[in-house]
């Protein structure tokens, strides 16, 4: 009999217990670890920020399901993974010992690394469903006495989408509201051009996105490290290419929504072996650590190089169908481990996004996410927002029944030539 555990229970997390119990043994046995007993569609976050969605809409209760799926649940947080004594230490003072471990935990978000900076001092996230409902609540009050917003990423950022997805959802709203005349936008960040999106961009979408920003009238200023935050005044350096600071921009807000920098969460970070210097698990192409190959990574967690050099720190993100893939991968490969097989399914890395514009948006698939790609296209219309909104519903379907892949999502899937795993060789 082995023991799985799961640490962690956002996307990656619980589709990969769903997975994983259905590869492994009938006598192994499988636990997830999580802080909290919900699962919230994160993806949905910026609409809770203006209020088209609320809390209940975009949650699962896991306790049923996963009682449901004969996994066990631990409603407790991790205090620290202990990988050469095999167990997790949990924040009550408990230990879960495992055979195998997937550290599926998602990020730390450090806010701190800014002065002023998060949902705790000056500016808003939609990092999480507690920061997002507090930036509904923020954009209430300031609907009331509207202003200025800054909106966008800091240096050290690895995901973008949401940023330019909130950008427009605001404008969208505000102009139903009647008061996006009353309203500059800028959209803060530190890529080095719209739309590089921490991957040196999909397709067209530097002139999709930058179009999509002229039509909204939303200024923007790339390659950009913010230095401090004060109440409604955010200071921006301009860097140039040779790293010197070009200009600098003291920016007033009413409203201000900034995307963090990501690092790996306390559990796990500085431990020797397994983690990088910003605490993300290193892996191989099996998704498993060189150190301790019984532990296995996915998701938001895993460490991947930035794509090249920019002006300002840009990390690479990791979207939704790409940890799908890194997911499918692991559970593949932790069920040849417990047969005493060679683990050999490596993830293809494939990207599919939909990033919803209120009114419309931008679909890009890019295959694999990380380039040189054997596919790399980007589209915008009214469609992507009514897709995005279907796959929001579907989605919480799946949690809710305890499935991660419908065999009519692997044959649609597999019939647009987009797949999970690579092909053996």
């Amino acid at each position: 009999m082995a023991e799985i555990v799961v640490l962690g229970a956002g996307l990656g997390g619980v589709i990969a217990a769903y997975e994983i119990k259905e590869k492994i043994r009938a006598t192994d046995r499988i636990t997830m670890i999580s802080k909290g007993d919900s699962y919230f569609f994160v993806p949905s976050n910026p609409w809770v920020a203006v209020s088209w969605r609320d809390r209940q809409a975009i949650e699962v209760k896991l306790p049923p399901v996963m009682k449901r799926k004969g996994i066990s649940f631990f409603n407790v947080g991790a205090k620290r993974v202990h990988p050469a004594e095999n167990r997790v230490e949990l924040s009550d003072g408990r230990s879960v010992p495992y055979d195998y471990l997937v550290i599926a935990t998602g990020p730390d978000l450090a806010f701190d690394e800014i002065p002023g900076f998060g949902p705790n001092a000056n500016t808003q996230s939609i990092c999480h469903i507690d920061h997002a409902e507090q930036a509904s609540n923020a954009f209430e009050r300031f609907c009331r006495n509207p202003g200025p917003i800054v909106v966008g990423a800091v240096q050290g950022a690895s995901c973008f989408g949401p940023a330019y997805e909130f950008a427009m959802i605001l404008d969208t709203e505000l102009r139903r509201r009647r008061l996006r005349d009353r309203v500059p936008m800028t959209f803060v960040t530190s890529e080095p051009y719209i739309g590089h999106l921490g991957l040196d961009g999909v397709g067209d979408t530097k002139g999709l996105l930058e179009s999509e920003m002229r039509n909204r009238h939303i200024k923007w200023i790339t390659s950009a490290r913010v230095a401090s935050v004060d109440p409604g005044m955010m200071h921006v350096e301009e860097i140039a290419d040779d790293g010197a600071v070009k200009a600098t921009h003291d920016l007033p807000f009413g409203y201000s929504m900034m995307l963090p920098a990501f690092r790996g969460v306390e559990a796990i970070r500085g431990l020797e072996g397994l983690t990088n210097p910003r605490g993300f698990v290193l892996i191989d192409k099996h998704q498993r650590n060189p150190a301790f190959p019984n532990i296995f990574s996915i998701g938001v967690t895993v460490a991947i190089p930035p794509m090249g050099k920019t002006p300002v720190p840009v990390g690479v993100p990791k979207t939704g169908f790409m940890i799908e893939s890194m997911v499918t991968a692991t559970a593949e490969n932790i069920g040849d481990l417990v047969r005493g097989k060679t683990p050999e399914a490596e993830a293809t890395w494939n990207a599919v996004c939909l990033a919803d514009f209120g009114d419309g948006g931008v679909a890009f698939v890019a295959q694999p996410q990380i380039p040189p790609r054997n596919v790399n296209w980007s589209a915008e219309g009214k469609w992507v927002h009514m897709a995005k909104e279907a796959f929001e519903k579907y989605f919480l379907g799946k949690i809710r029944k305890g499935r991660s892949e419908p065999f009519y999502e692997k044959l649609l899937m597999d019939t647009l030539g987009i797949k999970k795993i690579k092909p053996e060789t």
